[in-house]
């Protein structure tokens, strides 16, 4: 029974009048259609409380500081943003001249879905690479990677890559060393897309740092909005040397909050250790991406082996990719919302979240199997 009561036409009942929507619902379209975490909404409320300094001079955005060298290491610099654009713009920016090029994957989001971003406000031009996974390697980089000096050609300086990618797959601490070796000996920095690092760490089941500052990242974007924050990320400079200006980049493309206590507040009780677990120690970002990453296996090993459907990717985070059968996938939508990653191939991709739960889980397999059937 929803605690809400009865829905009328789509608008909930008393005791919340002003709810506008059904809180039974369940998509598969994005981990960003979930709400915010239930401890990240109490940060926020404990933070609200009396008069803090602006623009980041607030004591949360101080400790944030503290937080993020638990996970990444001393010397990292911690710049809160609004968005997961504006994180990879502006750490881009600030890694690159303005006659510098970024080497990315063709599916990268940076080149996919963030309408022209880097481009038009960062001013880079990116160099995109075919990979079958979402993944760079040194091999597929130096595709893209030369020229130097040559000046009729913008100069490839920076390599991004994402973990966990835009297919669901994640790098290995040694993959994403080999991509700095290879990166740092060109002359090339390195910038990780971390919009899912979370889901990252909990399948690899390593520390942030393990594939991030010990191999030899640069710069990152923290992802927070996929894990449970209601808005907010984070550009983390792992190497000072290879970023810079974010402190006047931040501005000028409007990313600087003048409340940044709740950017910080939220990723404080992400990473922070208030918000470990009584029994296993975990903070939240932690938990939170783990059971996505189980919701998303428990879909995957329910429809392995089912006639008519084809997995594409591995299942190694909180996203499932396959193939169905003509017209299977626009009947599954009228119930369930999810988007198609190649309409040519029929490829769908299905996502789990931190409030997925089995029950969701299970009545998507349950229709999944009844439209194949029929």
């Amino acid at each position: 029974m929803r605690e809400t009561g009865e829905v009328t036409n789509g608008t909930p009942s008393s005791p919340h009048p002003s709810r506008l929507h059904d809180p039974g619902y369940r998509g598969f379209a994005s981990d960003n259609y979930a709400g915010a975490h239930p401890e990240v909404l109490a940060a926020i409320a404990a933070a609200n409380e009396g008069h803090q300094v602006s623009y980041g001079e607030d004591a949360y955005t101080e400790r944030l500081q503290h937080v993020f060298a638990r996970h990444f290491g001393e010397g990292v610099q911690v710049f809160p943003v609004f968005n997961g654009t504006g994180a990879n713009v502006l750490a881009l920016q600030s890694m690159l001249p303005r006659w510098g090029a970024v080497v990315c994957a063709r599916t990268a989001h940076i080149h996919t879905d963030e309408n022209g971003a880097p481009e038009r406000v960062g001013g880079l031009k990116l160099l995109q690479v075919e990979t079958p996974d979402g993944k760079l390697t040194p091999e597929l980089i130096d595709r893209e990677a030369w020229g130097w000096g040559d000046e009729h050609r913008a100069q490839p300086l920076a390599v991004s890559i994402t973990q966990t990618t835009e297919l669901g797959t994640a790098y290995t601490p040694a993959e994403v060393r080999a991509i700095a070796d290879h990166a740092h000996a060109r002359g090339m920095t390195v910038h990780m897309d971390g919009a899912r690092i979370s889901n990252a760490a909990a399948s690899l089941d390593v520390p942030l740092r393990a594939f991030t500052t010990d191999a030899g990242v640069d710069t990152l974007s923290f992802g927070g909005t996929k894990n449970g924050l209601l808005f907010g990320e984070a550009i983390a400079v792992l190497n000072p040397t290879a970023s810079d200006g974010l402190l006047f980049l931040r501005k000028m493309n409007m990313q600087l909050a003048s409340k940044m206590r709740f950017v910080s507040a939220q990723l404080i009780a992400l990473l922070g250790d208030d918000s470990a677990d009584a029994e296993t120690g975990e903070p939240l970002f932690l938990r939170s991406a783990r059971h996505a990453n189980a919701m998303a296996a428990r879909l995957r090993s329910a429809l392995e082996g089912v006639d008519g459907v084809e997995f594409t990717q591995r299942t190694q985070s909180n996203g499932v990719f396959a193939i169905l059968p003509p017209g299977v996938a626009d009947r599954l939508r009228e119930s369930f919302r999810f988007y198609d990653w190649d309409p040519a191939r029929r490829e769908v991709r299905w996502m789990c979240a931190f409030d997925t739960t089995e029950a969701d889980i299970d009545r998507f397999v349950a229709a999944v199997r009844a439209e194949l059937a029929a």
